[in-house]
Order: C-alpha cells, then structure tokens, then sequence
C-alpha cells in the first residue's frame, strides 16, 4: 500500500508498510508441489573477514549419484562468507576411509580443515553417505556423519553435511537445510515460492492474479501465514504445506494484514481495522479468539515477536512519526527502541533477541537496511542498496534476508550482521520480493 494512504507520505518512495493492502481480487488457485518455472540464482558480492581455509575433496561414488554432493557442501560454505575453499591437488584422492594421518600432505598448504566424503548405492532405493571432517593440521578427526537418504535427498544431505561442518568449525548452528519464501512477480502474475536456502528446489506454493503480501513462517516451518485479497479485501490466510490446506483465519471488516507468528505456532499477531485504525491483535491459528492487545489512536503495524515470546516489535507512529516499538506479548506499555532518523519500519529481531533489523529513511529519499543492538543501543547502516524492504533474519543470527531493486527491478539479497558478506538473489525476467527465512529443520 502507498504510504500517503497511512498518512505517512514519503516522496518518490516504493515503500509500503506490510501492514495494509487494498485492491481488487483476482481468481487464486493452490499449486503446491508443481514444478517451479524459474530457479532463484545466488551470486556472492562481498565476503567476510578472518575466513577459515578448508578443503572439499570430491566424494566418492558422487558421479554415478549424479548429484554433486561436495560441490553443494563446498557452496554452502562459501555462501556463508565465513570460509575459503582451498583447491588442492593434494585432496583430489582424499578417501573417506583413509587415516587421519594421510593428511601429512596437506600440511603448510594453508589448509585449516578437510573434508571426504562418500556415496554408495543400496537396496530399497537408498544410499549410504558418509563424510569426515579433519583438522589438516594436527590430523585429527573433527567429527563426522552418515545418512540413509534417498535418491531425491542426496542434495538436502549435503546441506545437512554442510550444516554439521559449519557448527564444528564456528560453534553456531549452519543454516543450509533451511527453507525460504518468496513473491515472484511476472507479468500480472504473483507466485508464492518456497525453495531450500541456496535457491535451489523453488516450487509454487500460490499463484494469483493480485498481489501476495507478508509470507511468515510457523515455527515448526509446516506452515506459512500470508495475506491474500481473494475475497475482494485483504485476508489473512495460513497455508498449510503438507496438506495443501488454505485457511482463512481473519477475515473481518475493513483490512487484515501483516501476519506474525507467536513461538508456540497456536497463535498469530495481525494488524486489523475493524475498530477504526490499524491496531494490533492476537489470533488462534485456526481464526478463533481475537483480542486487541493495545489501545491505541495512531497506526500500529507490522509486528514480530521475539523467539522467547516475550516481546511483541511493531512500527507505530504514535510518537509523531514512524518508528518502532516494543511491548509484552500479551499486552502492555510501549517502549520506542529507535530515536536515529525520522522514519524507521518494518522490524524483525534476531533469535538471540541482541540485534534488531529495520529500514530506515537516509538522506535523498532513500532506503536502507539497519541494525540496533538492543543493549548498546548502536546503530550500523549494513547495505548500500537503494530501496531496501521486507528483512528476515536467518534463524541463526547470522544473515538477513531482504528485498530491494537492481536496474529497476525488484529483486532480494542477504547481508550479515556485520555487513560484510553480501549476496544478491535473482530471477531472470521476473521480479522478487516479500522474502521470509524459515526456521532450523527439526
């Protein structure tokens, strides 16, 4: 929605608020599991400072698989920007069941870290994967895994390979086996996309002739919360992925908007009008029990809880314009979190609750992705990008998600916390926005 319909008028701007849509209605139909008509392409723009060196020897038995397991494991550690892959010859042979002790080779090559691994056919369509991860320099085995997927799996194995690689090395939990959302706009057409982190696997989750606003995650990553304009007005709906089920779960009078999960996946925070204004409820997740949890006579909008579901972040403009707040989930006083600037929107909070993601309005019209550290209250600009939108944390902390425009087109990319790693995330001849990043895999 245009700001100047909040009253929030920003001159030249493309932004909008999450938190109201209006429009017209469009026919909708469900296609989940269809076959995705454009993969999203990642390309890294800027890497990371202190990178651990490591090697990904190539695993065995990956050719006749025909699944590039030790390139997806290698790519996911580099899309992270926290290692350099090392290419050595003195890997190429490296065997999964070879001693540590063959290692010798790779010593004063600067090498932190190998990796072998294996693949192996057998019965009922299933495979035996294994790897190892060494310390190349003591020659010491690090940790290891083994895997019985199927042959449709082989990729989701290797980001689990990934995964495990990335925590030994960095004590953080890897986000490779995560899922993201996303809106691909083409044409008058608006998909509803879910695909794996790395853009691979991209399938229609929704298709429509109007737009599709604010994908969320449930918890537990079965499900999406979004909003929809169906019925002629905008709707909040909760897809159920597994079942292919759509819900309706509010639908009242005036608008219903920006969808936000509480962390115990029964609830939902929406934005309604049905009491004049655009205020903050609570909601069952089957469209039962809505209660308002503020009173309020300015705009409150676009809310995220914290992960301990303690704290419910929301834009207000309460204070004369927008900025964002913070009060007790189930209700209470208002405590504003951002004095640097005269318009600041869109929150989301990491898992760890320290750091705080929002756009905010810099000099010349323009939009940028920040963050605020909740205890030092410091405040650091970590894009460069013209009209940022929409940011989702990684569920370890360590990436944001957002959406924002290249060569006047919509498109998404991912920065850290720190600003250093950058990416970019396109399709060719469509434009992406409205991204979302899933929870951990349980």
């Amino acid at each position: 929605m245009i700001l100047a319909q909040f009253g929030w008028m920003v001159q030249g701007s493309p932004m909008r608020f999450r938190g109201a849509v209006t429009g017209l209605a469009a026919a909708l139909a469900l296609t989940l599991g269809a076959p995705a008509r454009a993969q999203l392409e990642i390309q890294i723009v800027g890497g990371g400072s202190n990178q651990i060196p490591i090697a990904i020897a190539p695993f065995e038995g990956e050719l006749a698989a025909q699944v590039d397991l030790s390139g997806v494991v290698a790519a996911d550690l580099r899309r992270s920007g926290r290692f350099r892959i090392v290419d050595s010859p003195a890997v190429l042979g490296m065997s999964v069941d070879a001693p540590a002790s063959d290692l010798a080779g790779l010593r004063g090559r600067g090498i932190d870290a190998a990796a072998a691994g294996a693949v192996r056919p057998e019965g009922g369509g299933r495979h035996d994967v294994r790897f190892r991860l060494f310390d190349a320099a003591r020659g010491d085995q690090l940790t290891s895994g083994a895997f019985g997927p199927l042959a449709a799996q082989l990729r989701a194995t290797a980001h689990r390979i990934a995964d495990a690689i990335y925590e030994k090395m960095t004590g953080e939990r890897g986000v490779f086996s995560t899922r993201i959302a996303y809106v691909v706009k083409q044409g008058p057409r608006f998909e509803l996309h879910v695909a794996d982190a790395d853009g691979f696997n991209a399938a229609p989750v929704l298709v429509s002739n109007e737009p599709i606003l604010s994908p969320t995650w449930s918890p537990d990553g079965t499900a999406l919360a979004y909003v929809s304009l169906q019925s002629k007005k905008p709707v909040v709906y909760v897809q159920r992925l597994l079942e292919r089920r759509q819900i309706a779960v509010a639908n009242f009078r005036g608008s219903n908007s920006a969808p936000a999960w509480a962390p115990d996946g029964k609830r939902l925070a929406v934005v309604l009008t049905r009491e004049g204004g655009s205020q903050l409820f609570m909601i069952n997740a089957d469209g039962s029990g809505s209660r308002r949890l503020a009173s309020s006579s300015s705009i409150d909008t676009e809310p995220t809880f914290s992960a301990d579901g303690r704290w419910l972040y929301f834009t207000s403009d309460r204070g004369g314009s927008p900025q964002i707040y913070r009060m007790p989930a189930e209700g209470g006083d208002a405590q504003r979190l951002t004095f640097e600037g005269s318009y600041n929107v869109s929150p989301t909070i990491s898992a760890d609750g320290r750091t705080l993601a929002y756009i905010t309005r810099v000099g010349g019209g323009q939009f940028r992705l920040a963050v605020l550290d909740i205890e030092t209250r410091q405040v650091q600009m970590i894009t460069d990008t013209p009209n940022d939108e929409s940011p989702s944390f990684a569920p370890n902390g360590r990436m944001i998600i957002y959406a924002t425009q290249m060569g006047g087109r919509g498109t998404l990319a991912a920065v850290s916390v720190d600003g250093r790693v950058k990416q970019r995330l396109s399709i060719s001849a469509a434009e992406v926005r409205e991204p979302a990043w899933g929870p951990f895999v349980q």
